[in-house]
């Protein structure tokens, strides 16, 4: 009775795949916001840069 039991959950885990989409999902956000967070620090150290040029430029500045 027992190893009936076992191979009916076996069986049951099997077939679930719950987990492997909840998994699939963390791997996509965890990339996009890898990416995001380069975009984001590229971006502001950029803009950094081109504020910093533009107010060299005016003058009594």
């Amino acid at each position: 009775m027992f190893e009936t039991l076992k191979f009916k959950l076996l069986r049951t885990l099997y077939g679930d795949r719950r987990g492997v989409t909840a998994l699939e999902y963390a791997l996509i956000a965890g990339v996009l916001a890898t990416v995001l967070v380069t975009a984001f620090t590229t971006l502001g150290t950029d803009l950094k840069t081109a504020l910093t040029t533009m107010a060299g430029t005016i003058p009594g500045a």
